[in-house]
């Protein structure tokens, strides 16, 4: 009972944290200042922070002000320095490494989004269904079971709206191939090109360290990333995962022992892990 009660102490502080960031987040302040509104020591305040919320106090700062800095460039079509000074950074220097360190890309790219990038992308059969398999230059980029092309492709544009799309197959999308059809070398190594927040891109990684034919938990995920109150964000970085198979999120399932969903159908989900663990080993 005294252990609900101390978690329900801590929830609260960390709540009152985050309000408090999201009204404040202009002043950009510092940790020493979000602490003291919940009167807790830095260091401390630090810990339980990324304990509850999946991420230091810091990076969630950088989220919000990056979400208001693309709604300043996007919805109310803002200069660069314009968007800088109402999101309350210093100049276009801290928004462009604000954008590079988090979305991969500069704010220029994004605000034109992806006007210079070229993607080429492929539908091909795999083991497990159809997929659109997409990439630029530097790897892999986008990966979905697909049951209608058109919709496939509306999602894969949705996320790159001015990229220019040429319809052909290349290496990247042919060692993709070659892993889904269990032809790849196991020298070879596919070369990805993803673009996401540094905990989605963490609880990607841990994604690609479990075995085929193992199975794990979305708090087992929480706790090898060390965010062990996050499951629910890890939940939320798993359904965001743009490769499928690869990044085997098809693997992870409810602590209860229950399958769960899959953005790319239940039962494709139950047949991946049917038949890794029969071809395990």
């Amino acid at each position: 009972m005294e252990m609900d009660t101390n978690a329900a102490i801590d929830f609260a502080r960390i709540e009152k944290a985050i309000n408090y960031l999201h009204s404040n987040f202009k002043q950009q302040p510092s940790l020493e200042e979000v602490a003291e509104h919940v009167h807790l020591s830095p260091f401390h305040f630090q810990r339980m922070f990324s304990e509850w919320a999946g991420t230091s106090p810091k990076k969630f700062l950088q989220y919000l002000s990056l979400e208001h800095a693309k709604k300043m460039l996007k919805v109310y079509d803002l200069n660069l320095m314009d968007a800088a000074f109402e999101t309350g950074l210093s100049g276009t220097g801290r928004l462009h490494d604000l954008f590079v360190n988090i979305e991969g890309m500069t704010p220029a790219e994004f605000k034109h989004g992806g006007r210079q990038l070229e993607i080429n992308y492929s539908y091909s059969d795999s083991l497990f269904g159809k997929i659109l398999a997409a990439s630029t230059p530097k790897g892999i980029c986008h990966a979905s079971f697909c049951e209608h092309d058109d919709d496939a492709m509306a999602e894969l544009q949705s996320k790159f709206p001015n990229a220019r799309f040429s319809p052909q197959s290349d290496l990247h999308q042919q060692d993709l191939l070659s892993f889904f059809n269990q032809k790849l070398d196991t020298n070879s190594t596919i070369k990805l090109h993803l673009k996401g927040t540094p905990f989605q891109l963490k609880v990607w990684e841990s994604l690609l360290k479990i075995p085929k034919g193992g199975l794990t938990t979305y708090g087992h995920i929480a706790q090898n990333i060390q965010a062990p109150k996050a499951s629910r964000a890890v939940g939320t970085a798993i359904g965001s995962n743009p490769v499928a198979f690869l990044i085997p999120c098809h693997r992870v399932i409810r602590a209860t022992g229950i399958i769960g969903e899959y953005k790319w159908r239940h039962d494709r989900k139950v047949a991946m892990i049917g038949w890794e663990a029969a071809n395990a080993g």
